[in-house]
């Protein structure tokens, strides 16, 4: 069953808005908390855009034998399986140290990574097999400007239309402590080398894209560049992580509300209103380091990515590319949507779940949630993929069941609503994750059970959401 005709078309009623049906009691349920919620559909908050969902890879994942290959079907399939129209970013900390070299053999190594024109040829056949576009990280750290102009002709020649933008640099902002530049490094002085740079490819390549300023931290720089090249780029890009992985780096904290989160993101969408480009969190994951064991390929992190999705989306941001696969280290990193055994087998971890419950519902336009605050662990999100349907995101990151008491400000019309549930043995499962009720297979394909029904009463609905799960319902 293809997931995009898997949510069946839902009713909701147009025209004038109906008064908002007055909550019922609470039901008697042994102390479960109850959330009671109004979906604003006369309050849209922007449209998810189609390429939203996305991918991230140090750029030494370009040089592994096999991997970003058209002949890799499982791996396609994988991609295919989260979206049709995604973004895959390559960039990273080991591209400021990579090079590339027509003929060399290809070395993948975080210090030294070397990519030629065959491995570029085979990202060339897997963006074609996949439909998704290409977000390329140039090397600004120890590179010149005429390797650059070099490595992105060949680029150009094998991603073709399906090139999305150039980016100089990888966390410039990070560059004096990061041990490229000297340790007064500032924007100005990126913001200089990075119109030499980009001087020198247009010169060659007259029509290329640009985004930036690729930030590790400093929100500022975004607004800034937004500023000084906002007319010659088309896209800014940030990266996010909760924390570097460390002892503290616990289920806890990363199912917590992170208090530099929503600041960042306001500045963002600010930044993006006022200079007229999207924004892309174009690195991204829960702890940076390659995650945290036992915790970022856990249960955890899949209800984790599912509720950050669509807070950036909440916040008009244009997609985000989760890093997965090997990382700047060396190895495969623990929060990796795609697991990688490094022989050959490529599977759906956690992460992939949320991910996959994102795309589920995370189209067409996002509707703002009116919700009880007094339940921190409880989230719902709402969107109408189509003027006839009404998708509902829940959420339940606490430790006990919660129920929701759900109503909407155009009355919910039908006789029930159909639940797909995103569930696992425990937070901190490893393995045993299911989305209605089935894994992803072992050839990428996702195929749900019979969805769940559950009645609407009285233009509400009413469903229970055990302690570490999410739901999405439909409306039919």
């Amino acid at each position: 069953m293809n997931r995009r005709d898997f949510l069946a078309n839902g009713i909701l009623a147009a025209g004038a808005l109906a008064p908002l049906p007055a909550f019922a009691a609470p039901p008697q349920n042994n102390g479960e908390a109850t959330a009671h919620a109004t979906v604003r559909t006369d309050r849209p908050l922007g449209a998810i855009a189609p390429d939203f969902i996305g991918l991230g890879y140090e750029i030494s994942s370009v040089a592994r034998p096999g991997l970003l290959n058209r002949a890799n079907r499982v791996y396609i399939q994988l991609a295919r399986t989260l979206s049709a129209h995604g973004v895959i970013r390559i960039g990273g900390n080991t591209s400021d140290y990579a090079h590339y070299s027509p003929a060399a053999t290809a070395v993948s190594s975080a210090r030294g990574t070397i990519v030629n024109d065959a491995v570029l040829r085979d990202l060339g056949g897997f963006l074609d097999a996949t439909g998704w576009r290409l977000v390329w990280g140039l090397n600004l750290g120890t590179g010149s400007e005429a390797e650059a102009i070099a490595e992105a002709k060949a680029v150009l020649a094998a991603a073709g239309p399906r090139l999305l933008a150039f980016e100089i640099g990888n966390e410039p902002d990070l560059f004096g402590r990061a041990r490229h530049r000297k340790p007064e490094y500032s924007y100005e002085d990126w913001i200089a080398e990075y119109r030499r740079y980009k001087a020198a490819l247009r010169e060659q390549l007259p029509r290329i894209p640009f985004a930036g300023p690729d930030a590790a931290g400093k929100t500022d720089w975004v607004t800034r560049f937004a500023g000084d090249e906002g007319k010659d780029a088309v896209l800014l890009t940030h990266h996010y992580y909760r924390e570097g992985q460390n002892p503290t780096s616990t289920i806890e904290k990363l199912l917590d509300v992170d208090p530099k989160l929503q600041p960042q993101l306001t500045q963002l969408s600010a930044a993006s209103r006022n200079s007229g480009l999207p924004y892309r969190i174009c690195e991204v994951n829960s702890f940076s380091g390659g995650g945290r064991p036992g915790v970022s390929d856990t249960l955890a992190g899949a209800l984790w990515v599912l509720d950050y999705m669509f807070t950036l989306a909440a916040n008009g941001c244009s997609g985000v590319n989760m890093e997965t696969g090997v990382n700047h280290l060396d190895f495969i990193s623990s929060y990796s949507p795609i697991g990688d055994d490094e022989q050959g087998h490529y599977s759906a971890k956690p992460e992939y779940y949320g991910m996959l419950a994102f795309s589920l519902a995370g189209k067409g336009q996002l509707l703002s949630v009116d919700m009880d605050a007094s339940l921190p662990d409880v989230k719902a999100y709402a969107t109408q993929p189509n003027q006839k349907a009404l998708a509902l995101v829940l959420i339940n990151k606490g430790s006990r069941t919660s129920s929701f008491d759900i109503g909407a400000t155009s009355q919910i019309h039908g006789a029930q609503a159909l639940a797909t549930r995103l569930t696992g043995p425990a937070i901190d499962a490893k393995s045993g994750i299911t989305l209605g009720g089935a894994e992803v297979s072992s050839v990428g394909e996702w195929k749900p059970t019979k969805p769940e029904r559950i009645p609407v009463r009285n233009g509400r609905i009413g469903i229970e959401l055990p302690a570490a799960s999410a739901a999405i319902v439909e409306i039919a």
